[in-house]
């Protein structure tokens, strides 16, 4: 599904640890951070960019803490993307990304607002790839 929507590699974290492979890489996009900070940083090139969007709650937390330390002190940089403001021109850049095709949205299921709590259940219980969506009707009589 990943090289799917651009990913030049994939790697499958239940299959091969690659903070052991020898291997440095200039980012390191991780959605299921669940090693130690300094793991991610051994696997990073001298200037590489270590981001977690998710993640165990250990793996989030040093990232918070630890990865602005980390960033000063050195050309590798690591974070969180929690943790990051909101900034006007990063939407405008988004939303050229959308609309160029170079960024696709992976959407694994809808969910109506009154079956969020179903939406919940799935999110916490059942393998799921891709972000789930909960929708909202638009009544133009209230």
């Amino acid at each position: 599904m990943l090289r799917s929507i651009g990913a030049d590699q994939v790697i499958d974290y239940t299959q091969e640890d690659f903070t052991k492979s020898g291997q440095r890489y200039d980012l390191i996009l991780d959605v299921a951070a669940h090693r130690s900070i300094f793991d991610y940083k051994r696997a990073l090139s001298p200037e590489g960019i270590c981001v977690f969007v998710g993640g165990s709650t250990a793996a989030i937390f040093q990232a918070l803490i630890l990865g602005p330390l980390i960033s000063r002190t050195g050309r590798k940089k690591m974070g969180s993307v929690m943790w990051k403001p909101n900034k006007k021109e990063d939407f405008v850049l988004l939303k050229e990304l959308f609309e160029a095709g170079k960024v696709v949205p992976v959407i694994d299921r809808r969910y109506p607002l009154s079956e969020a709590a179903e939406a919940l259940r799935y999110l916490q219980e059942e393998p799921h790839l891709g972000k789930v969506v909960i929708t909202v009707a638009h009544n133009n009589n209230t």
